[in-house]
């Protein structure tokens, strides 16, 4: 996986019991992988059209840093399904662990919103990546 964005976690970024709000993080999470599907799909224009199940797997705390990692899950005829994992990583020992993984879909549009084909040569260019995140 590519480690496609980094967030300290500050003070204004806590909810209850002194723990990253899970708003913000989601934010992070689908800021950072529509950043990285107009990456992968060589567009700008890219929209959230699905976010898979989340589930909280541990509580991030101030001072931490959240590292977002990605991977190119799916690529349809529209759209592109990436595969994102936050973790939080420890600053003094350097360990990181996951809090949240989940599966975002995001479509390529034109000026109009319609959504419009993904060239065959993005498609050729992750195949491998598909088919080992697929098995």
């Amino acid at each position: 996986m590519k480690l496609i964005s980094t967030h300290p976690v500050k003070k204004s970024d806590l909810g209850f019991h002194s723990n990253l709000f899970g708003g913000q993080l989601l934010a992070w999470l689908d800021a950072s992988g529509a950043a990285y599907a107009m990456e992968v799909t060589d567009t700008p224009r890219i929209v959230t059209i699905k976010i898979d199940e989340c589930i909280f797997k541990r509580a991030a705390k101030e001072g931490q840093l959240i590292k977002i990692y990605g991977s190119v899950f799916d690529i349809g005829n529209t759209s592109v399904t990436l595969y994102l994992e936050a973790r939080a990583h420890n600053v003094y020992s350097g360990t990181q662990s996951t809090v949240l993984s989940t599966k975002i879909k995001f479509v390529r549009i034109d000026e109009n919103n319609d959504p419009i084909p993904i060239s065959e040569r993005v498609k050729n260019k992750y195949r491998d990546e598909i088919e080992k995140n697929k098995s």
